[in-house]
């Protein structure tokens, strides 16, 4: 069979979903390898997968001031973008490029740029991964952009949302130099604006993503096909509910979850301070998802303090899930049928969190108004309402028969047929 070089950078909300088109991959007989950079390299050489380490290999979760930055509303993409990946896309090209020697396939990740490079180099098919809508910028859909959610309300309007796509590229045309000058170097022919434009691979992109956050529209790429979700959270790693947190769920009404998802995590501020203090205002139950931060000392009975359960196994406890907006966190919330209350931080994260509103699963607080007495007050309405839930069980029944990552592979057949 074939041989196919995943690859991405980023979160796990990145890595999950290409580790179920690789276990679903894999299940077809093909030969699996995965190109990511080293922190991802144990949890996936745990499934019995090839892997390979790409640079950049600067990000860490033992560097949170890194993290903080990168997810800073204001300067966060910019800062992932021109600092972190373009800066380094000379030493991501030449690892990737030695890593898909003799591969029949490239599946990449959005800012993994060195992908198409590679993949024009040496003459193999392509395929571009949108992990969420705020991927495909449409004017008829436009996604809510950080630090400009008040633009929101022009949605409807696309002579304005051109205009917001035109600054967006105006702000960004200086962010690309260095793919634009290696490009040159490998005597490729010039490309416009690859953060919002010419990103897309001209063989098959695949929007990873539930038709409830978005539907196809007329300006997005002729090639896209929309899978769906593709979920993975780790459960096949032998994680699961250990016996104290279910003795926990067990002993009363359903708590609320608080999560940061794998990246903002490292940079909770008063995140969890002020949420424990929200659901004592309440007077409710909940789990507190909190990585690698200390929990705090003397908590009630009615809260727990976890390090990481598998979504997929903690959500269906909820009774409300509040967490950072990641496309990651929101799939699994989605699927599991409960309420949210997002605290989006930067990148796709506001415009989850507001395509989950207008969803009617969900209410949404800035990040910079989170604090105990206005969760408290978003919460209880949200709880005491029972449209939320309502709705938040109606879209699951159609994320729980959406089946992504089959999808996915079934379209990367097909180009593999295409193929000399």
């Amino acid at each position: 069979m074939s041989r196919i070089v995943l690859t991405t950078i980023g979160s796990l909300g990145d890595l999950h979903p290409m580790l179920a088109i690789g276990l679903a991959l894999r299940e077809r007989g093909h030969d699996v390898v995965f190109a990511v950079v080293k922190q991802f390299s144990d949890r996936i050489q745990a499934l019995g997968f090839e892997v390979q380490p790409i640079r950049p290999d600067q990000a860490s979760p033992d560097d949170p001031e890194m993290i903080a930055q990168m997810m800073d509303l204001q300067k966060g993409t910019e800062r992932l973008l021109r600092d972190y990946i373009f800066a380094n896309l000379q030493e991501t090209y030449t690892d990737l490029l030695a890593i898909a020697q003799g591969a029949d396939f490239i599946l990449t990740g959005e800012v993994v740029y060195a992908s198409r490079l590679v993949a024009e180099k040496l003459e193999i098919p392509w395929a571009f991964c949108a992990l969420s809508p705020a991927s495909i910028f449409s004017v008829y859909d436009p996604p809510v952009l950080p630090t400009l959610e008040g633009m929101a309300k022009l949605r409807s309007l696309p002579f304005i949302n051109r205009g917001l796509k035109n600054l967006a590229r105006l702000a960004t045309r200086t962010w690309a130099k260095p793919l634009h000058q290696l490009r040159r170097e490998l005597k490729l022919s010039p490309i416009g604006n690859p953060i919002l434009d010419d990103k897309f691979s001209p063989h098959l992109v695949l929007a990873l993503f539930s038709s409830v956050l978005a539907t196809p529209q007329i300006d997005w790429p002729s090639n896209t096909v929309q899978t769906g979700f593709t979920f993975y959270d780790g459960t096949l790693e032998g994680t699961g509910i250990a016996p104290e947190l279910q003795d926990f769920l067990a002993a009363g009404e359903s708590p609320i979850v608080f999560t940061l998802g794998s990246a903002a995590v490292f940079d909770p501020g008063d995140f969890y301070r002020d949420s424990i203090q929200a659901v004592q205002q309440l007077n409710r139950r909940a789990v507190l998802l909190m990585g690698q931060n200390l929990p705090p000392e003397n908590l009630p009975e009615s809260i727990i303090a976890w390090d990481y359960v598998p979504y997929s196994e903690i959500f269906p406890h909820a009774s409300a899930i509040v967490h950072q907006g990641g496309i990651g966190t929101t799939a699994q919330a989605l699927r599991a049928g409960r309420p949210t209350l997002v605290m989006p931080y930067s990148h796709d994260q506001p415009d989850n969190a507001a395509r989950l509103e207008r969803l009617g699963t969900s209410r949404t607080i800035p990040r910079q108004h989170y604090q105990a007495t206005r969760a408290a007050r978003e919460l209880r309405a949200m709880l005491e309402s029972p449209n939320y839930a309502a709705q938040a069980a109606a879209v699951a029944q159609i994320v729980q028969t959406e089946e992504g990552a089959r999808v996915a592979c079934d379209e990367i057949e097909k180009q593999l047929t295409l193929s000399p």
